[in-house]
Order: C-alpha cells, then sequence, then structure tokens
C-alpha cells in the first residue's frame, strides 16, 4: 500500500502504513447505538474518541486515508523532523565569532530525509490503529458518510457498515489548496503532502507563499544547500504577526540565503528543462521569469468536506469549512465539528483543545465553549517566532488601550553568550494595569518562551508576577523578568520618587 508523499520502498514509510493504514485490518460489527461516531482520524478526532471512550462511551472512529492526519504524516512531524536537519548542517557551518575554522562539508540530504521517516514511523505508534482498539475505540477504516442525522454509513474494503449514533462529530480535516495560477494544474509540483517524500535536495527551489509554512520550508530547504527563491502577492512575510517580529525573522532567512519575490504576481508556470519556469511581476510592474527544479506551493488549505452528505443532515458549510457555534455544534445539533474542518485557526494543539470542548458538550451538558479558548502559535523558522493573545494591530482595531513593554534580546546574557542576540519580546498590557493581554516573542526556542505568557493570558496573570519569580541564570527566560521590571519602572512617578526621597532622608 502506498499514498501521496510515503514511499514504497522505505521501511520506515512501511512500518508507518501498518500502524496507520494497516492491509490486514479487519473493520469490526457495530456495537448498538454509539455515544460518539468520529469521522476523521487526525489529531481533533483522534483525541476525541480516545478521551470518550476512556470515560466509558462507546465510540466509533472512522479514517479514510491515514491515522494521524496532516499532522503526523504530512505536517508538524514530518516538518520538524526536517527543520532539525537544516540547524544541525547550518549550527556545522564556519563561523568566524566563534573561531570555526576550514570549509563547509556537504551534507547528505538524503540520510537527512530518511532520518525523519524512521522518526516519524516512531512516532506513529501513538496514533496507531491497533493502539486505538485497544482503548476500546471500534476503528473502522474506510470512507464515513451521514445517511441521516442518526447514522453514518462506512464503505470499507470488507463490505459497508452502518454506525447508529447519539452524537457525531466531524474532523476531516483540510488539504492543500493551490492558488489560481495559469499553467500550474499541468505542471508537477509539491505540496506539504508530497515535499516529505524527497530523497534527492533540489538545486534551484521556489515556494509560492510566505507563511508560516512556505517561510520554515524556504529556511530549511536553503541551509540544506538549495537556492531558494520565495514568492507572496503580500509586501512582507508572516502577514499575521507583528511587523518589528516579522522583520526580524525576513532578515535572517535572507541571510540564510533566500531570495524573496514580494508583492509579486505570477503570471504563468510551465514545464522546461526537466524543470519549471514561472513568469512573474514584480511590484514595481518589470515583467521577470525564474527557473527551478522544485516548486513548493503553500498557500492556504481547503476544508475535507466532499462526500459526507452534509447537505443531506442540515450542516451548513462555507469555503473556510463547518459552521460551528461557540460550543462547536453544527447547524445540526446532533453533529458537531472540531479541528481543520472548522474556520477555526489550524493548529494540531487547538484541535486538541476542540476535542476537550466537544467531548464535554456531546456526551455531557454541552457548557464548554471554544471562542474563550487562548491559543499562542508558533513559526519554526530560526529564530522562532511565536504569539499569544493581543498584538498591537488588533487592540487597534477593537480600540482596546494597551501599554506595550519591549525588552531586545541583546540585553538577554544567555542570548548574548549564544551569539543568538537578534531577537525582541513584546508584552501587551491593559492601559494602567500589568495585566498580560497579548506577547510576542522572537528568539531561539520561542515556542518554548511564549508558553509562560500564554498561562499569564488564559489566567489573566499580572506581569509583575514574573518579577517576583527566581529564574536560573543564565537564561532567556530571563527576558521575562527584564520585562517585568521594566514595566515596575514605570510606576516610579515623580509623585513616588518625591515620598520616596523623603523616607530616606528621614531615614538617612
Amino acid at each position: 500500500m502506498t499514498r501521496p508523499g510515503l514511499l514504497p520502498d522505505s521501511p520506515h514509510d512501511r512500518d508507518l502504513l501498518a500502524r496507520v493504514a494497516p492491509d490486514d485490518w479487519t473493520n469490526p460489527e457495530p456495537a448498538g447505538r454509539y455515544h460518539l461516531v468520529v469521522i476523521g482520524a487526525g489529531a481533533a478526532g483522534l483525541v476525541t474518541a480516545i478521551v470518550a471512550a476512556g470515560l466509558g462511551a462507546r465510540v466509533a472512529l472512522i479514517e479514510r486515508r491515514l491515522m494521524g492526519g496532516d499532522c503526523l504524516n504530512f505536517g508538524c512531524v514530518p516538518s520538524k523532523g526536517m527543520i532539525a536537519a537544516a540547524r544541525r548542517w547550518s549550527a556545522g557551518r564556519p563561523d568566524a565569532r566563534f573561531g570555526t575554522p576550514g570549509a563547509a562539508r556537504a551534507g547528505d540530504f538524503g540520510v537527512a530525509m530518511e532520518r525523519m521517516r524512521r522518526v516519524r514511523a516512531a512516532i506513529s505508534q501513538d496514533d496507531a490503529a491497533g493502539r486505538f482498539r485497544d482503548a476500546g475505540v471500534d476503528v473502522y477504516l474506510g470512507e464515513g458518510r451521514f445517511l441521516s442525522d442518526r447514522v453514518v454509513g462506512v464503505t470499507g474494503p470488507a463490505g459497508d457498515r452502518e454506525l447508529r449514533f447519539r452524537r457525531a462529530v466531524i474532523a476531516t480535516g483540510a488539504r492543500p489548496q493551490a492558488p489560481p495560477i495559469p499553467g500550474l494544474d499541468g505542471c508537477d509540483y509539491l505540496t506539504n503532502e508530497t515535499v516529505f517524500s524527497l530523497t534527492e535536495r533540489p538545486a534551484r527551489l521556489a515556494v509560492v507563499g510566505a507563511g508560516p509554512i512556505g517561510c520554515e520550508l524556504s529556511q530549511a530547504f536553503a541551509r540544506l544547500g538549495s537556492h531558494v527563491t520565495a514568492f507572496d502577492v503580500l509586501p512582507g512575510i508572516l502577514p499575521r504577526e507583528d511587523p518589528d517580529a516579522a522583520a526580524l525573522v525576513a532578515k535572517a532567512l535572507r541571510r540564510d540565503g533566500i531570495e524573496f519575490a514580494l508583492g509579486a504576481r505570477i503570471e504563468r508556470v510551465a514545464p522546461q528543462d526537466g524543470g519549471l519556469r514561472l513568469t512573474w511581476v514584480d511590484r514595481d510592474g518589470e515583467r521577470r521569469e525564474t527557473r527551478c527544479d522544485e516548486l513548493l506551493v503553500a498557500v492556504g488549505r481547503t476544508p475535507n468536506v466532499e462526500g459526507l452528505g452534509l447537505e443531506d443532515v442540515g450542516v451548513e458549510c462555507a469555503a473556510t469549512g463547518v459552521q460551528v457555534d461557540a460550543k462547536l455544534r453544527t447547524t445540526n445539533p446532533r453533529i458537531y465539528a472540531a479541528g481543520d474542518i472548522t474556520p477555526a485557526p489550524a493548529f494540531t494543539h487547538l484541535a486538541d483543545a476542540h476535542a476537550g470542548v466537544v467531548v464535554r458538550n456531546a456526551l455531557f451538558f454541552p457548557s464548554a465553549r471554544a471562542d474563550r479558548l487562548v491559543v499562542p502559535r508558533c513559526t519554526y523558522t530560526s529564530p522562532e517566532l511565536a504569539h499569544v493573545g493581543l498584538n498591537r494591530q488588533e487592540a487597534d482595531r477593537l480600540g482596546r488601550p494597551v501599554d506595550v513593554v519591549d525588552v531586545a534580546l541583546e540585553e538577554n546574557h544567555r542570548a548574548l553568550l549564544d551569539g543568538r542576540e537578534e531577537g525582541l519580546l513584546r508584552v501587551l498590557l491593559q492601559r494602567g494595569s500589568d495585566r498580560v493581554l497579548g506577547a510576542t516573542v522572537v528568539a531561539a526556542g520561542a515556542g518554548d518562551l511564549i508558553a509562560p505568557l500564554a498561562l499569564a493570558v488564559t489566567h489573566r496573570l499580572g506581569l509583575s508576577k514574573f518579577a517576583s519569580t527566581i529564574l536560573p541564570y543564565p537564561t532567556q527566560a530571563e527576558v521575562l523578568k527584564k520585562a517585568a521590571n521594566e514595566w515596575r519602572r514605570t510606576k516610579l512617578s515623580p509623585t513616588v520618587q518625591g515620598l520616596l526621597g523623603r523616607w530616606f532622608r528621614w531615614t538617612g
């Protein structure tokens, strides 16, 4: 058995398939009426199913492709494995600042990608069909479709099944979206579902899209030795992020050799000499051409709603996905939706949180709300860019007054010692208070540094809590304490300073 993006001659991919799409799988006989039938075994579906089964509910889980969904097979897991290789290669190159001598030794791209596949196969044990069966979930491999708002049909290799349910959950995720570029349909291009099947490094790679996926993979391939050109119709990278933070990441990506064509409009893609030719117009209106060996398209996602029979059960959809309310109920109150199939941001950790909301609302009293979740995000470039809560643009749009505390990473001793001083911590506080409303971090390990700030936003904590917390020295986490002390200094008004002066004169 093979799937797009997996290699039939790779022992690691065969191990992966044996766990997440076993050839010899036998679908069980339906066990009466299920408390939950879950369609889709990505992050949202897997967590929903195993948590509900752990509570004692009768649960059926349907997957038509690969258990583990996009995250395991084509997203978070393989991309971070590739990024890890790219960071190791980059760290091994000469650096005059540290007295590293000699020329950089070329690495073996195929070995790096094989390691990624080996680690992915090992991680797949957590999402294996057998593991969920052993946890009490009835796992059905095949196509699921609503026959009514009380029955889901499953078409599998060994025949059809009809599953009666009390509640159902749509968790079918999303797939790569193709932009309307003339000629693209007639070309062989890469997406996140196929790029990790490469065994040879492309000498020239063009990337369409300068969002998180485009930036992460552009930098990874550049560090692994490809010449990378990244295109976007927008004038800057990472448009959702704080512009100052995005500018720091763009500077690092350019230093790694990435050429950006921003504000560009691609007019046509056509095959040429075993590769591709891109004809495009730059922001000044000048027509240009770029040739590449491979083209990676990373411009967004399309929800997987086809073939589910949603229109027959009154579940409304839009281009952004299945429409849900704050409790993740669809327009049919017996049916819920979670994860990337909804209009919410497409993050694995949010899909996990959605699962918790669905389990509580579908099995018990519907009181949990997804619209109150605080969702951090991270782009895994070097440096990483992480964010939680409000940024300045959102605060301005909402008319919410804020105070901003900035700490440059060059003020942090650990960052200086490591030679990673290009970075930023920006904290947004409620005006006149130390309550943390949002934060952005650009740093090595920003995804870890954002964690205590996510805690602060979620639980409405004040920045001053960090000032009274002892942190190990030297660590990058001390930027949090630095920010808290910066805020405290703003409280030393002339009145307070005058009172302190009187105190010290009286006690002196």
